[in-house]
């Protein structure tokens, strides 16, 4: 005991003096003693069950008191020692993980899905405008018409019309397209002169026309240099024998005394042949009939274009025909529904090649001239010929 304790007054009632080991809980603050009789007054404070009158378990040496509850915040909290008690008392008491929510709590608003757009189903087109390739189609016909009954020399000029813009269309996009240079000055003479020699001397005259104009081919390419020469030649041969040269068998039809309606018969059936083709295909195709070639053709569309021109033909080869029936219509009717697909293939092989979809835009709805020619080209020397078997020459 140091001598600073000597003379020291009594510590009063509820104070605890000086301690090494700090301040302690519920000591009184510094400072002058309290009163006796406020001591007496003071009422002490209750004991909570189940925690230590002073506090708990002391901590460190520092002598802070720890309580009952976690030390840490995901340590669970301490519930042996309040089993059995009212949970009321407990001073911590553990917080549910997934605490719902009051009834009378406002409910956070929920998202509402909004409404997914619905695919429209694809509606079938035609792909060109067929408004302006039905008004090109009857202008067409009406010209047609007017030169075939009216001068059949008229229809020849139509003819060699046709010729040259095909072939101006195709040696074109040859040369655009692939660098071909088919000599066209002597494609458009010779062609025109096949056709004419095919109505005049029949088809004596178009083979003679034909050779001649193979010949003026070679000789006009040879004025440019030889690089390409076998290229453009063969395309020039090509191009003399696909247009000008079939072209000559519709020429040879109009030849006969009956020749106006035979041409005629000839256009009837390869336009129905093409609208049947459309028309069933376009309704019920689903099996595709050459689609490395021509995806948009069926089989379906093959079968109504058979069924068309067969019917079709009948009616032509017994009413518009001399000396036709209906059953050689019949097979007219065929042959001409597979030479016009066979033609229409054919060039959509040469489009596919070149990378286009028309030859030309001359024709609005429709394309070119080569584009309105693919199927009437082959099938011309097939009706010419098929012709002169039933019902003759004329």
């Amino acid at each position: 005991m140091n001598d600073s304790s000597w003379g020291a007054p009594p510590p009063q009632a509820g104070y605890w003096g000086p301690s090494d080991q700090g301040p302690v809980r519920g000591a009184a603050p510094a400072g002058p003693a309290y009163d006796a009789h406020y001591a007496q007054q003071t009422r002490p404070m209750p004991i909570v069950p189940g925690v230590p009158e002073h506090g708990g378990d002391q901590d460190d040496d520092q002598g802070t008191a720890r309580l009952s509850g976690p030390l840490f915040r995901d340590e669970p909290p301490r519930d042996d020692a309040y089993r059995g008690e009212n949970p009321s008392a407990r001073p911590y008491a553990a917080v549910p993980q997934n605490p719902e929510p009051m009834p009378d709590a406002p409910q956070p608003a929920q998202p509402q899905p909004q409404p997914q757009p619905q695919p429209q189903p694809q509606k079938k087109t035609a792909g060109r405008d067929l408004g302006a390739a039905i008004g090109v189609g009857l202008g067409l016909a009406a010209v047609i018409v007017a030169s075939l009954f009216v001068v059949k020399a008229a229809f020849v000029g139509v003819i060699v019309v046709a010729v040259v813009v095909g072939l101006w269309e195709l040696t074109k996009r040859l040369q655009e397209r692939k660098g071909i240079k088919a000599p066209l000055v002597p494609l458009a003479i010779g062609g025109a002169a096949m056709v004419v020699a095919g109505y005049v001397r029949g088809s004596e005259g178009a083979w003679v026309a034909m050779a001649l104009t193979a010949l003026a081919v070679l000789v006009w390419r040879m004025t440019e240099p030889p690089d390409g020469y076998l290229k453009d030649v063969t395309a020039g041969l090509f191009a003399a024998f696909y247009v000008p040269f079939l072209a000559t068998f519709v020429a040879m039809m109009l030849m006969a005394d009956d020749g106006a309606w035979r041409v005629l018969v000839f256009l009837i059936l390869t336009v129905v042949s093409d609208t049947g083709a459309y028309a069933v295909g376009w309704r019920f195709g689903k099996t595709k009939l050459a689609p490395r070639i021509s995806p948009g053709k069926t089989r379906e569309g093959l079968l109504g274009a058979v069924a068309f021109a067969m019917v079709a033909g009948a009616l032509c080869m017994q009413f518009l025909i001399d000396g036709g029936t209906w059953w050689q219509g019949l097979l007219l009717g065929l042959t001409v529904a597979v030479s016009a697909t066979l033609g229409d293939l054919g060039e959509s092989m040469i489009k596919r090649d070149l990378g286009i979809k028309d030859m030309g835009t001359l024709l609005p709805g429709h394309g070119g001239i080569m584009d309105r020619l693919d199927s009437l080209l082959p099938t011309a020397p097939v009706v010419w010929l098929l012709l002169v078997i039933f019902v003759g020459s004329g």
